[in-house]
């Protein structure tokens, strides 16, 4: 075989590995616009009624979200790992205990890590109000929460208020606790 049929061997070769990947790259990018499009997840949004669910919290508590109608929740997800979430916490305690008593629950929800790494977390900032371990990932997606901390403001009636996808300051948290309080 002379050198110009080895080149034109090689060449095509290259050029079917080319087209090939180029054909994967294509049908990874339809699938991927035809999954987003039709994806019947049901995104929680203001004025929705607020998905139930069920969590233990660290001292083997249930807190179910339908045990807090009638009353505003502050219903915060977070990581230990989380920046934001770390600056959040000690404003979010401080209005806790100011806002307890006028019917304001604040319901933390750990997104799956340890109890160990979860109650180290809460004895650091000295939390007192309930925190709740979603080990499955469940409630995260129920509420197709993305970012962390992403909080939902769940009013008396049970339905979102507000849906606030970024870091909190200390004025912005005791703003929105007063937004849910019962009337």
């Amino acid at each position: 075989m002379s050198k110009q049929q080895e080149r034109e061997k090689k060449r095509k070769r290259q050029q079917i590995i080319r087209t090939a990947i180029l054909a994967v790259l294509g049908i990874a990018i339809v699938y991927t616009i035809v999954a987003n499009v039709t994806k019947d997840e049901d995104i929680v949004e203001v004025g929705d009624t607020a998905p139930d669910f069920e969590l233990v919290d660290l001292e083997g508590n249930t807190h179910k979200l339908s045990d807090y109608r009638g009353e505003g929740v502050f219903l915060n997800f977070w990581g230990t790992w989380c920046g934001p979430c770390k600056k959040e916490m000690p404003h979010m305690e401080k209005y806790y205990n100011e806002f307890e008593d006028q019917g304001v629950n604040i319901l933390a929800v750990n997104i799956s890590e340890s109890d160990l790494k979860v109650q180290s977390f809460a004895n650091t900032y000295g939390l007192t109000f309930p925190i709740v371990i979603d080990k499955t990932n469940s409630v995260r997606d129920a509420y197709n929460v993305r970012p962390l901390p992403t909080t939902f403001l769940v009013g008396p009636d049970g339905k979102v208020k507000k849906i606030i996808e970024t870091e909190m300051s200390e004025q912005e948290i005791k703003t929105y606790m007063e937004s849910i309080m019962p009337s």
